[in-house]
């Protein structure tokens, strides 16, 4: 890049990290004179062609495919700045495939798409996902989200992973494990309260009561999600059935939080103190919004005893980093044809497991750079994934 002349934001440092993108792509193999060039290319990558064309499997070996994500957006619900357009979506795109680089040994390429449009980014995913070993589905709005990742799943014998969803939960499933061994709770004893019903809510409360939780609610702008609701979509209705309706439970959320053992907050906006005060004794708390938690910290630990935010700047930060490159590494490790409930939750208690004997109010979860975490992650998914029946080697 020609950078004879300045950049409109010079001299601020995150523009001037950005400058000419933060990514790029290098050669694995060296290109020093003929002999080198004719098997890089022709004549002699030919044969690698008729033999990839002779057995498809044989890409598995002999091209970058089975270690490359593809992180697809359509940029309409990036990070906390909502619909910016697949242009603006770039710079995290950009930034997500570093972390999987970094924190996974995993090629990843952003896809930015320039439609909103269900059946075009299902189709276009479909038509470019033999260039990739897996898809991983970035910053797309619900309830869009939740048809474009399960009918991927449907069409595709490669990993499709909505990192918004499933990402968040593992890490907040990993959080909770070690917040209830803290607070001497189990999972089937304990009452909690989702506040969102979006791609985090939804997934959030699945992997909860996946893993034990029998007593969960979740609630949106408007109360309890409940069967008797008249204005709840498809998405909700499902939730309502295997959360409230189960205990219920209706009402507000200040109406749910009485006695509730924790609050997982994953939809933006503010929950007043008052609200949280009658909180069981103990109570676990995760205001998990960016930048600004649903409850601030400050006010959190008034009322609980466990705290987590998604920021970097407090402890317990719940950080989907401390999972998606590890869930890829280990998918493709194994070869897997898809990612499992079952990996998911591999991944959580792998996480979980890595606290240890460190375990404490403001130490529940791991941080993204404890060099034990990519390691720990993968190895548990692929085990999951064999056990699962979706590895191929």
């Amino acid at each position: 890049m020609n950078e004879a002349q300045p950049h409109p934001h010079a001299g601020d440092p995150v523009f001037d990290l950005h400058v000419g993108g933060k990514m790029e792509i290098s050669s694995t193999v060296a290109l020093a004179g003929r002999d080198d060039l004719s098997m890089a290319y022709t004549p002699g990558v030919a044969r690698v062609c008729e033999a990839i064309a002779a057995d498809p499997a044989m890409t598995q070996h002999y091209t970058w495919v089975p270690n490359t994500v593809a992180v697809v957006t359509d940029g309409t619900a990036v990070l906390g700045l909502g619909d910016i357009g697949p242009a603006a979506a770039m710079p995290v795109m950009e930034g997500k495939a570093v972390l999987f680089k970094q924190f996974g040994g995993v090629d990843g390429i952003p896809i930015c798409l320039d439609t909103t449009d269900v059946e075009e980014i299902i189709e276009t995913v479909v038509r470019i996902a033999p260039s990739f070993g897996g898809i991983n589905l970035e910053d797309i709005s619900a309830p869009r989200c939740f048809e474009i990742e399960d009918r991927l799943k449907a069409l595709l014998d490669i990993p499709v992973f909505h990192d918004d969803q499933h990402g968040t939960a593992v890490v907040a499933l990993a959080a909770l494990t070690n917040a209830l061994k803290l607070t001497g709770r189990t999972f089937e004893s304990t009452r909690v309260v989702i506040g969102g019903a979006g791609a985090a809510g939804v997934a959030v409360t699945k992997i909860l009561l996946e893993a034990g939780i029998k007593d969960c609610v979740v609630v949106d702008r408007k109360g309890v999600l409940h069967s008797s609701r008249e204005d709840l979509t498809p998405t909700k209705k499902a939730l309502a059935e295997m959360t409230a309706d189960l205990t219920g439970r209706t009402g507000s959320l200040a109406d749910v939080l009485v006695g509730a053992d924790v609050y997982i907050g994953v939809s933006g906006g503010n929950v007043p103190e008052e609200q949280i005060a009658p909180m069981a004794a103990d109570a676990i708390i995760f205001g998990l919004a960016n930048p600004t938690p649903e409850v601030l910290p400050e006010v959190a630990h008034r009322h609980a005893r466990v705290v987590a935010t998604g920021r970097s700047d407090y402890p317990n930060q719940i950080n989907n980093v401390l999972a998606f490159p590890g869930i890829f590494r280990g998918a493709f490790d194994a070869h897997a044809t898809a990612i499992t409930e079952g990996m998911k939750l591999a991944a959580a208690q792998a996480l979980a497991a890595l606290v240890g004997d460190d375990l404490a109010e403001d130490m529940i979860i791991p941080s993204p750079f404890d060099p034990r975490v990519p390691g720990a992650v993968s190895s548990a998914v692929a085990e999951a994934a064999r056990r699962d029946g979706v590895a191929r080697r």
